[in-house]
């Protein structure tokens, strides 16, 4: 009978790879009226996902678009969100989940009085790149419509990135 842990030596139980983002910490930004916090990008994860965190204010949001080559999905913490699936709204509230599989024109917009919390994930990753491109660093104790301007050197411009990610800005249907 041995006395030696069998598993001492099995990279599997002593391999640390695991992404911990402590609360509150990330790189945040405003976007759509909305302040999102990226917690982990493809950088992170070897191209598989982004995950973000978001505040969204009322009547904040984006336009209607969809992307082509990343599916997206949506867990709501707090609040009530109205999402658009194709030409259809969808209104989810808190523990609410939305997946929108690639190549399906969406849009999420807080029709309500308070703030919406949740969490939301690009497979694959890398949609962080077009985020961060497109918005403006977020710098409290301003609000998102009211941050100040700021002209940032970017790599490349925002229409060459929807490019690259496969991502279409698309009209907003009459849903009412």
């Amino acid at each position: 009978m041995s006395l030696v842990d069998p598993h001492v030596s099995d990279p599997s139980y002593t391999k640390r790879n695991a992404i911990y983002v402590p609360s509150g910490e990330g790189t945040s930004i405003w976007a759509a009226g909305d302040t999102y916090t990226l917690k982990v990008g493809a950088d992170e994860t070897n191209g598989s996902l982004t995950l973000l965190e978001a505040t969204v204010p009322p009547g904040g949001g984006p336009d209607p678009h969809v992307h082509n080559d990343h599916d997206e999905a949506f867990y709501l913490l707090s609040g009530e969100l109205e999402f658009l699936n194709g030409d259809e709204p969808v209104t989810a509230g808190a523990g609410g989940f939305f997946f929108v599989p690639r190549g399906t024109r969406h849009r999420f917009i807080n029709r309500g009085y308070h703030a919406a919390r949740m969490i939301f994930f690009f497979t694959p990753g890398g949609m962080e790149e077009l985020l961060v491109a497109s918005s403006t660093p977020a710098t409290p104790p301003a609000t998102p419509g009211v941050a100040p301007s700021v002209q940032e050197v970017r790599p490349l411009p925002i229409a060459e990135l929807m490019v690259r990610y496969a991502t279409e800005q698309l009209p907003d249907p009459d849903v009412s």
